[in-house]
């Protein structure tokens, strides 16, 4: 009695998990070991003696440069479909062909087989490989992309048959292997993984499955991880564009015009005149500091006409008597019309 009792009290204290649908329920097969569940067993026609129900069609169109090439292997094409009971037409007016089901066809999923043998075809897949889909290990799948280059690791790494034809990529073999050329393609076309890198890693992965203690563990601590670095530019200032006009600028009048009738530019031209009084005023102070420099006395020569050097050179003397200069008066600096210089009295005993 007490050993019934605790197997009573064992069953109501464990709690069973809640699933939420049939489909989550665990079944006898889900732990037993020696069941391969990528494995697909081969169709046998005494599974469904009494065939078809209804016909099933798929058709697809073809190039204009695969005519010539499917007319020739169109009877080989035709030889393997009849084994398994599908009808096939090429039609070349429509460019197009079109497999059917039969009165003969038992397996029902030996349509899709026969739909993607003629996808397979149209995108320019030798018809001996193409043929090899109707086998029940294997698969194909069609990656639509923009441009790729060819690559023979890939096959032999993902075990799979890639065809780059257009903007897609066909590729033939195992579940496994499709889904690793899939995620290689879309990361390449997406930019977010070289193909190399996926080389690599797939290069590891062949190698510890050839490890049998390693066989059933989580790889990640041993395969590599690769991150996409990106380097920041620079932001790009943006420039204020200037109104542009379809009318050239005022001509400005020369320096000459404005010392020989400085009444007429006075109103007209105040930003000239500015400019040529804040220039005498620079310059005079230059002529300061460099004093006995021929260089000094080289530039002042081309403003000779506008400048009287000899006033000047009094002014910048009184200039230099002066502590601070940031209440400069620039006019003061500029030669009046008809001032003469002033010259300098010589004491003589």
């Amino acid at each position: 009695m007490e050993a019934d009792t605790a197997e009573i009290t064992d069953v109501l204290t464990t709690k069973k998990p809640k699933h939420k649908g049939k489909h989550d329920k665990p079944k006898p097969w889900d732990e037993d070991p020696h069941i391969d569940r990528w494995n697909i067993e081969k169709f046998d026609p005494s599974w469904n003696q009494g065939g078809m129900l209804d016909v099933s069609s798929f058709s697809t169109l073809f190039p204009k440069y695969r005519e010539k090439y499917l007319t020739d292997a169109w009877p080989m094409v035709k030889s393997a479909l009849k084994e398994f009971g599908i009808d096939c037409e090429l039609n070349k007016n429509e460019g197009s062909m079109t497999v059917k089901t039969t009165i003969k066809t038992r397996d029902p999923y030996i349509i899709v087989k026969a739909r993607d043998l003629i996808k397979l075809l149209s995108r320019s897949v030798p018809a001996p490989q193409a043929v090899k889909i109707l086998n029940d290990d294997m698969s194909c799948d069609i990656i639509k992309i923009g441009n790729m280059i060819h690559n023979k690791a890939l096959e032999l790494l993902t075990g799979c048959y890639i065809l780059v034809q257009g903007n897609t990529v066909a590729a033939m073999g195992s579940f496994k292997g499709l889904k690793q050329v899939r995620r290689i393609v879309e990361d390449c076309i997406q930019n977010k993984m070289h193909p190399v890198y996926h080389i690599k890693i797939l290069m590891m992965k062949k190698e510890l499955e050839k490890d049998p203690a390693l066989k059933n563990e989580n790889w990640d601590r041993f395969l590599p991880k690769y991150k996409k670095k990106t380097v920041k530019q620079k932001k790009v200032k943006s420039k204020k564009k200037k109104q542009d006009t379809p009318f050239p600028p005022p001509q400005q009048p020369s320096m000459e015009l404005i010392k020989q009738d400085p009444s007429t530019y006075a109103d007209d031209n105040k930003d000239v005149a500015a400019m040529a009084i804040s220039l005498k005023a620079y310059f005079s102070y230059i002529m300061m500091l460099f004093h006995n420099s021929r260089k000094c006395n080289a530039m002042l020569m081309i403003f000779d006409k506008v400048l009287n050097l000899a006033v000047l050179q009094r002014k910048a003397k009184e200039f230099g008597k002066q502590k601070s200069f940031d209440n400069v008066n620039p006019e003061d600096y500029i030669a009046i019309s008809g001032e003469q210089p002033h010259k300098k009295k010589s004491n003589r005993n």
